[in-house]
């Protein structure tokens, strides 16, 4: 019950800081091309990130070793984990800039403004740039559905909190439109970081031979050492803040 619970936690931030992302993408597109061409893009990438879960979501589980599986999983939420964690400690601490939607969404905006449109149809910009913008964002769900999901034995779990988490932020983004720093982005990275990263090592151990006491129960003890770990490094790098760079992407 405790593993199912923290990955339908960590599925649905990690979704959930993508899908800002990619519905900022979206709305600039809708706002400067048009709805129609921008919804159809969003929509045809989405129907593509489902098939990917459908095609290699059972050939994994039917052909691939579960405890290779484990080792491989583990060593790729690792290192997604920690970057997350890296960005995340980063601008917790004040060196570099947070992750600002609403810049980049005016950014956006303005450069797809001055590009001219051709015709009175589809516009073939609004479409290409919301189909690869889900496309991309959501490339990164599908791997964390997939990974966290075949794993634990819950891919259900993590395709419903994926879900959730895609009609939740898409519900509130076209709501409140334009106030996407509204969504506490960088705070929700931080914590879907520590989860990574505590996934990442509980199944590379287990892939490896590790017998962690109390099974499940070890993911709130590796959680709670990382997050003690995530802390301390914030409060050395605050004592010694340098001036943060701009706002990215990422």
């Amino acid at each position: 019950m405790t593993g199912s619970i923290l990955i339908a936690l960590a599925v649905f931030g990690a979704s959930a800081v993508e899908m800002v992302e990619a519905l900022t993408i979206v709305l600039a597109s809708g706002f400067s091309r048009g709805w129609r061409s921008s919804l159809e893009g969003a929509g045809a990438a989405f129907l593509c990130l489902v098939v990917v879960v459908a095609v290699f979501g059972p050939a994994l589980v039917h052909y691939v070793p579960i405890n290779a599986l484990r080792v491989v999983v583990g060593s790729l939420l690792l290192v997604l984990g920690l970057q997350w964690l890296r960005k995340a400690i980063l601008r917790a601490s004040g060196r570099k800039a947070k992750h600002d939607e609403d810049a980049i969404y005016r950014r956006e905006v303005e450069r797809l403004a001055n590009i001219p449109r051709t015709g009175t149809g589809r516009d073939a910009i609004g479409f290409t740039l919301s189909f690869k913008g889900v496309l991309l964002e959501g490339m990164e769900v599908v791997m964390i559905v997939l990974t966290l999901g075949l794993s634990s034995g819950h891919l259900a779990v993590a395709a419903g909190a994926a879900l959730a988490a895609v009609v939740v932020v898409g519900a509130a983004g076209f709501a409140v439109s334009r106030q996407l720093r509204e969504v506490p982005e960088n705070a929700m990275k931080l914590a879907v970081g520590l989860m990574l990263v505590t996934f990442g090592s509980f199944w590379g151990g287990e892939g490896a031979g590790v017998s962690w006491p109390g099974s499940d129960l070890s993911l709130l003890g590796l959680l709670a050492l990382y997050a003690a770990l995530t802390w301390a490094a914030i409060r050395i790098l605050s004592r010694t803040r340098v001036a943060p760079r701009a706002a990215e992407l990422g």
